[in-house]
């Protein structure tokens, strides 16, 4: 029996203050979370039966020890450095149906200080899917260099590289952004994206432009919002999926939950019709609460 996790998720997990009755500008009380993508996709993955393994550094201070507790409880393995001379990041929400607005304290965190020493071939030996967005590698110029590393060493390990392009407009300039997303998404064994953030990003205005712009990825997930979700792999025929009906009650956090669903299916060796169902009955699942993974018991 392996004693490897089957995925591993590396990126940034931050405190989360979402105002609970009203907006920031004018709330008198609040709940205390986490927020993190990738932590997201390996809670959901634990809570779907899986092992999975969070990878990434946290502060020494009590939003760093909420976060460990949080994530250990929901069954995900913990591969943490505790950092003494930097703080967990913190971001504040403003939730609503329409979208949130997000603010982010995070410049000089923990998690920022991460580098390409982080991870090696061997730490990853009997892992089957390692995950990572683009989030992490617009956190610093080392962590950029983490993630090249994470692809060498998932590589040479024999896992599958996952990777959601999870653009974040405000943390690097957008010429920069577009290039490396490009050049990490292309790359990957399997590639998440948005139809609107490639809009964004690259002017792709459809699913086949996105995929004409990203013929490297192995596995082309372009996700629609409420119109569905295609799959491009290999020389097959497109696979679109459309998504269900969800009373949305706040959107933050699906595009994790759907690619926890469609790891878990494609580590099930699921037809890929049944991945993208899977995708959106888990995004469903969260775009039905008001926080990023449901609560514990």
């Amino acid at each position: 029996m392996s004693t490897s996790p089957d995925v591993v998720c590396l990126g940034e997990t931050m405190a989360l203050v979402t105002a609970a009755d009203g907006p920031l500008v004018s709330a008198s009380s609040a709940t205390i979370g986490f927020g993190g993508a990738e932590s997201n996709v390996a809670a959901g993955l634990a809570a779907a039966g899986y092992r999975a393994a969070w990878a990434s550094r946290l502060g020494a201070d009590p939003f760093g020890d909420r976060i460990a507790d949080d994530l250990r409880r929901r069954g995900v393995e913990l591969r943490v450095e505790r950092d003494e001379q930097a703080p967990t990041g913190v971001m504040f929400k403003d939730p609503g149906a329409e979208g949130s607005r997000v603010y982010y304290y995070r410049a000089g965190s923990a998690a920022s200080r991460m580098s390409a020493g982080e991870i090696d071939a061997a730490s990853l030996a009997g892992v089957r899917i390692v995950h990572t967005t683009g989030i992490t590698p617009a956190l610093s110029v080392s962590c950029r260099e983490m993630v090249d590393a994470l692809f060498s060493a998932a590589r040479e390990a024999g896992a599958l590289i996952s990777f959601d392009v999870n653009d974040r407009r405000p943390l690097w300039p957008a010429d920069e952004a577009a290039r490396t997303l490009h050049r990490l998404a292309d790359a990957a064994d399997i590639t998440f994206v948005g139809r609107d953030e490639a809009e964004r990003i690259w002017g792709t205005e459809t699913p086949d432009a996105i995929r004409a712009h990203l013929p490297g990825a192995a596995l082309l997930v372009v996700k629609d919002g409420e119109v569905g979700a295609t799959a491009y792999s290999g020389d097959d025929a497109p696979v679109f999926v459309a998504a269900p009906r969800v009373d949305v009650v706040e959107p933050v956090g699906a595009g994790d939950a759907f690619a926890a669903g469609f790891l878990a299916a494609t580590l099930d060796g699921a037809p890929m019709a049944e991945r993208l169902a899977r995708g959106h009955a888990s995004a469903g699942r969260v775009l039905r609460i008001a926080a990023d993974l449901p609560p514990l018991d």
